[in-house]
């Protein structure tokens, strides 16, 4: 594959005309392709054509918009066994989820498709009988997207759908580990008839092409999705122009807790899911598996013999569960935090680490890394994101104490508690830190029409996903007068005496 950048509705290369290579992480010899290494310059005429498209844009009905997208969703499924093998070749991820990651990134244009023939702002009751008030929705202006390699697909379609649906034009910025993924995006837009500098792309590194991106003057909303590290720079950046707005969503240390009463088939299932699905390299997946003493020896039990199954490989073969994870250096953070958990006293249960031999030698393939570990306010591999196939087992007595060790950390986005008492449910859903709840369900699969977000370090308190559409927004008052006099609300008089 050879990438170019997609400006102003033509395909370009760099101006420097430097470019990166992308080999795939399950076989590092296998080169996916070539794209543009992208610096300031670029990113300059992709968002001085974004700001020249959005007078236009914005001016065009949402109907028509919506059924640019709706020509863009069909593009994508005519190619969706093409575009799911290449996100395994390039991100790693087996193809059972990167069909999946293509469904949501379908289901999330589908869903902003549907909403333009639905109520887009409300009639709200006037104090004053001869009044008509109304709430509209206007668009904020130009729209940079910058998004991570995890979800290739759906995560640029969370940011780009919403925001072009409303009247917004984009600067997407894909992740320099999934550019090919990227220039599909930019080729389905492209052939669905998007009018030029409505959508614009740039490939290339954080530094060289996202940084620009974020602190250009004319960009009006930057939405994130990475790292904490990252995005709390991008906020502070952000919060110094009081034009901007941002929304940051920054991963999480997320907690499945099963109870005695549990369904122990439902709960290893969930477990298993929750924390091996893409190498456990979601914002979602859980790290931490919080179980109550009476069932702990159990659970252990099968969630090993769940976890020696795992079939790790080949992400284009359909037999393996997991991948690898995405470069050397996620190898060496997590083998890294296997570790840290050795140091602070775990009992390492199962000892992943690097896989070798026949299948692996080209690849950053992991095996599962389990421990077992009592709450330490103190420990640090309990505590932060790991982003990889780890995961701790903590016991627990009482409902109390597993509210407080689930809140107990920095993070605050997924979270699953499998019971059979819909009371202890009630109460960790009232008293636990999370953005994304789930009974008796893995803490992954979120769904496009429900918020996406979380507290704390995993994000702005802005989601991501469906309700995007309040930061690409903005919400206007208008008031309408019908009679021939003013009356004012509070029964303020505008008579002049």
């Amino acid at each position: 594959m050879r990438g170019h950048n997609y400006i102003n509705g033509q395909w370009r290369d760099s101006i420097s005309e430097h470019t990166f290579d992308k080999h795939s992480p399950a076989n590092t010899g296998d080169l996916v392709g070539t794209f543009p290494a992208s610096d300031a310059r670029d990113v300059e005429e992709a968002v001085r054509a974004a700001r020249a498209a959005f007078p236009q844009w914005r001016g065009m009905s949402f109907i028509r918009r919506a059924e640019i997208l709706d020509r863009f969703v069909r593009l994508v499924q005519e190619d969706f066994e093409e575009l799911a093998r290449l996100m395994a070749r390039e991100g790693g991820k087996v193809l059972a989820e990167s069909r999946a990651d293509v469904t949501e990134g379908i289901h999330m244009t589908q869903y902003m498709v549907g909403r333009s023939r639905m109520p887009y702002g409300d009639v709200v009751p006037s104090e004053i009988a001869e009044k008509d008030s109304y709430m509209l929705r206007k668009p904020k202006g130009v729209v940079a997207a910058i998004t991570p390699w995890n979800f290739p697909f759906a995560i640029p379609m969370w940011s780009i759908a919403p925001s072009l649906a409303t009247g917004n034009t984009v600067v997407f910025k894909p992740s320099s580990e999934t550019p090919g993924c990227g220039q599909k995006v930019a080729e389905y837009l492209h052939e669905a008839g998007l009018p030029a500098g409505v959508f614009n792309m740039v490939h290339g590194t954080g530094d060289d092409a996202g940084w620009p991106l974020i602190n250009h003057p004319e960009v009006d909303v930057v939405v994130f999705t990475g790292s904490y590290g990252v995005g709390s720079k991008i906020k502070e950046t952000v919060a110094r122009d009081y034009r901007k707005m941002v929304a940051c969503e920054m991963g999480g240390k997320n907690a499945i807790m099963v109870f005695d009463d549990a369904n122990l088939d439902l709960a290893v299932n969930a477990a298993v899911t929750s924390a091996f699905r893409t190498a456990g390299q979601r914002c979602s997946a859980a790290s931490r598996l919080i179980v109550q003493e009476g069932i702990l020896d159990r659970f252990v039990e099968r969630f090993l013999a769940g976890a020696r199954r795992i079939r790790v490989g080949d992400p284009l073969d359909e037999r393996n569960f997991m991948g690898p994870v995405i470069n050397q250096g996620a190898v060496d953070k997590v083998l890294r935090y296997n570790q840290i958990a050795r140091d602070e006293g775990a009992q390492v249960l199962l000892d992943g680490g690097r896989l070798s031999g026949d299948g692996y030698g080209k690849g950053y393939f992991m095996s599962p890394f389990v421990y077992l570990m009592r709450h330490n306010p103190t420990s640090r591999v309990i505590r932060e994101e790991v982003f990889g196939p780890h995961v701790a087992i903590i016991p627990f007595k009482t409902i109390e104490e597993a509210i407080f060790i689930h809140n107990d950390v920095e993070y605050g986005l997924t979270f699953s508690v499998i019971t059979e008492d819909y009371r202890k449910a009630r109460r960790v859903r009232e008293e636990c830190e999370f953005g994304l709840g789930y009974v008796n369900l893995p803490c992954i699969g979120a769904e496009v029409q429900l918020p996406f977000g979380g507290l704390k370090k995993s994000g702005t308190g802005m989601p991501s996903a469906a309700t995007l559409v309040d930061v690409v927004t903005h919400k206007v008052a208008w008031t309408v007068n019908h009679d021939q006099t003013i009356k004012l609300a509070q029964g303020l008089s505008a008579e002049i005496e």
